[in-house]
Parts: C-alpha cells; sequence; structure tokens
C-alpha cells in the first residue's frame, strides 16, 4: 500500500480581504473629506487593493474557488485601473483625463458587478453577505455623486465605504482568528 501525501492549502481569502478592506478605508477617509488624496492611497492602492487581492484571486481560482477567485481578481484589478485613471500615464499621448460623468458610469458598472456577486453572496456567510452588500451601496453611492455633482452623496459614500472596508478586515480577521484558535471567535455567521 502506497500512502498517499496531502498537502494542505492555506485560505488566501483573508489576504484579499486584508487588502480590499485596508484599502477601501484609506479611499473613503478621503471620499468623507476627513483626509486629503495622497500617494498614501494610491500605493495602497497597488499594493494592497490590486497586487494583494490579484494574487489571493488566483490562489482561490487555482483552487477552484470560482466565486472568490473572480471577486479577487476582479477588484484587485479594480484598484489597478483606478489608479491609472488618477494618474493617467497616457495623458502625454493626447488621452483625456476621465470627466465625472465616465467616472459615474465606471463606478456604476462596478456597482452592478458588486449587485451581482452579492447574489452569490447569500449562499455564504452573512459577513461576506455585509461586505458585498456594502461595497454595492458603496459604488451606487459613488456613481450618484459623480453623476450629479453632489459632493454631500461623496461625503456620505466615504463613511459608508469605511464601514465597507471595516466589514472586510472583521471577515478577514476573523477566518485567520477562528482558524489559527479552532474556535469561533469571531462570529461570521
Amino acid at each position: 500500500m502506497s500512502a498517499e501525501m496531502t498537502t494542505k492549502l492555506a485560505n488566501p481569502g483573508p489576504l484579499g480581504l486584508l487588502g480590499f478592506g485596508m484599502t477601501t478605508i484609506l479611499l473613503n477617509l478621503h471620499n468623507a473629506g476627513l483626509l486629503p488624496q495622497s500617494i498614501m492611497i494610491v500605493a495602497m492602492g497597488i499594493a494592497m487593493g490590486g497586487l494583494a487581492q490579484i494574487i489571493a484571486g488566483i490562489r482561490e481560482l487555482c483552487q477552484g474557488n470560482t466565486f472568490a477567485g473572480t471577486a479577487f481578481t476582479a477588484y484587485g484589478l479594480f484598484w489597478w485601473s483606478l489608479v491609472l485613471i488618477w494618474v493617467n500615464p497616457f495623458a502625454e499621448a493626447g488621452i483625456e483625463g476621465a470627466s465625472k460623468l465616465a467616472m459615474g458610469y465606471y463606478l456604476l458598472l462596478w456597482g452592478i458587478f458588486t449587485f451581482f456577486m452579492f447574489i452569490g453572496t447569500l449562499k455564504h456567510n452573512r459577513a461576506t453577505q455585509v461586505v458585498f452588500g456594502s461595497l454595492t451601496i458603496l459604488f451606487v453611492l459613488l456613481a450618484l455623486g459623480d453623476f450629479t455633482g453632489n459632493h454631500s452623496i461623496t461625503t456620505i459614500a466615504g463613511f459608508e465605504g469605511i464601514f465597507c472596508g471595516a466589514s472586510a478586515i472583521y471577515n478577514a480577521v476573523g477566518q485567520i482568528l477562528n482558524a489559527e484558535y479552532g474556535k469561533e471567535m469571531f462570529p461570521l455567521g
């Protein structure tokens, strides 16, 4: 008889959730008017918002998890595209920056995608439902803020986004510590 060797694969979800949550909080501190937009948010968007989520997403796809793989990879690429929009490295080639109307449509499309992902979370725990539900609301509010030019809507979105990011961090920490201690220290529902 031959002994089968099995390798336990680590859960990449917490890395993706931390990348998403930490970056979302920082960006929405700006949207809420509490921090200026700075290289700190841009760098976090490239590293944790982008790269960490893409790595987590690819790992999830390799483990056969289509939902988490799609979510982390897509939102990681969202962050990279958002940074490109802000920096616009193609300006010298004559490509103009995004208008408020264009940003409204950009954010609305992400909101529609997120709403359908939220529907997928109805088969997941409550903590994941809160992340995707609040993210759907965030994208819709940000789109409305850009479509209307009403900065008060963007400010409200900022506070809602801080909640969304914090819910992702809670979910990540819950997964890490619950697995580490082998018991439910952070209820995820």
